[in-house]
């Protein structure tokens, strides 16, 4: 069963930084993206950043220059670097891996998801 796990949430004041970390098990496959996405109050959830199973990367334009998305040691862990943050950052912050079968097919799950929180 695979399990997708984020921490490192919390409340921070307005220019602060945070760092999520997101950490993947159980899967079969070891090819995989893994992504960050956001659903603030009122709002859909939205893409953040995402990392390739090759390591590319991609930043929403609304984050671009204050977040990076990278990889850990072990490969089914990434982490959310948040800098100069905002208060229209605040919202519940989701990791989701997908584990590739071959180049066409893949299996996504999402963990629980991470509230962060910015005061103003």
């Amino acid at each position: 069963q695979v399990q997708v796990v984020e921490s490192g949430g919390g409340l921070v004041q307005a220019g602060g930084s945070l760092r999520l970390s997101c950490a993947a098990s159980g899967s079969a496959f070891s090819r995989n993206d893994m992504a960050w996405y956001r659903q603030s109050p009122g709002k859909q959830r939205e893409l953040v950043a995402s990392i390739t199973n090759g390591g590319s990367t991609n930043t929403a334009d609304s984050v671009k220059g204050r977040f990076t998305i990278s990889r850990g040691n072990a490969k089914n862990t990434v982490y959310l670097q948040m800098n100069s943050l905002k208060p229209e950052d605040t919202g519940v912050y989701y990791c989701n891996a997908r584990f590739y079968n071959n180049p066409t097919v893949y299996y996504a799950y999402w963990g629980q998801g991470t509230q962060v929180t910015v005061s103003s």
